[in-house]
């Protein structure tokens, strides 16, 4: 019994410790949210908001389910004890990232620039934006081609991408305690480097994914698992 609750926690430790992360992020979101809907004084931080505030909201509201749901998709043994759960999920996701990632392109081209940020911050919300876009695309495809390895791949990558705002959190908050508000070059120091601990964490995740689907495949069938039989005949 002790042995099996250990296996029941080590299970959901993956998508606890990533919903935590999300929640800063998700806390922030929902304030911008309360904000826009009235009863709060237009400034010079929040004026693009108020003036365009659709892409904003549809960013805050795609976001959060993405950062949130997408932790879940992340536990293999959980994605193949419920295939027809990860399935389902997956077809609530993908439109969620691509409404994340468009709009988050859309505000980075578009939005003026608030004071602490310039042309490296707007470079990489672009590219980190076009990367999480495209390999929800790429992950799309490779599911129809049922190349089941190549889309947990891609969305990894997208997931990693998406939960940026939660890894930046923690890039920031040494700097605000030390030094207080950043300038331009280290905001954007900073925030490169929360999308590139998440980028790197996520490809030493696929390359044991991969090794591991290589292992599998390796083994012989004789003394592989038999099958079960088909719940229809």
């Amino acid at each position: 019994m002790a042995h099996l609750a250990s296996e029941r926690r080590s299970l959901w430790r993956l998508p606890a410790l990533l919903v935590l992360l999300s929640l800063v992020p998700a806390a922030a979101g929902i304030a911008r949210l309360l904000q826009l809907s009235g009863g709060v004084a237009v400034t010079a931080e929040n004026a693009r908001f108020f003036a365009h505030p659709l892409p904003v909201v549809v960013h805050i509201l795609s976001v959060i389910p993405f950062s949130v749901l997408g932790a879940f998709q992340l536990v293999p043994r959980l994605t193949r004890s419920r295939p027809r759960w990860h399935r389902i999920a997956g077809r609530v996701l993908a439109p969620l990232g691509l409404l994340a990632a468009g709009t988050g392109i859309w505000m980075a081209q578009f939005y003026p620039w608030p004071a602490g940020e310039g042309e490296a911050l707007y470079v990489m919300r672009l590219l980190f934006g076009s990367a999480m876009f495209v390999s929800i695309v790429q992950a799309l495809g490779a599911v129809r081609r049922r190349d089941f390895v190549s889309h947990g791949a891609w969305m990894i990558r997208a997931y990693a991408v998406g939960l940026g705002a939660g890894t930046q959190v923690l890039t920031h908050l040494p700097w605000f305690i030390l030094f207080g508000r950043p300038g331009e070059v280290p905001r954007a120091v900073l925030m490169g480097a929360g999308w590139l601990i998440n980028v790197v964490i996520a490809e030493c995740a696929i390359a044991r994914m991969r090794s591991s689907a290589r292992t599998r495949s390796s083994v012989p069938r004789s003394t592989s698992i038999p099958a079960l039989p088909p719940l229809h005949r």
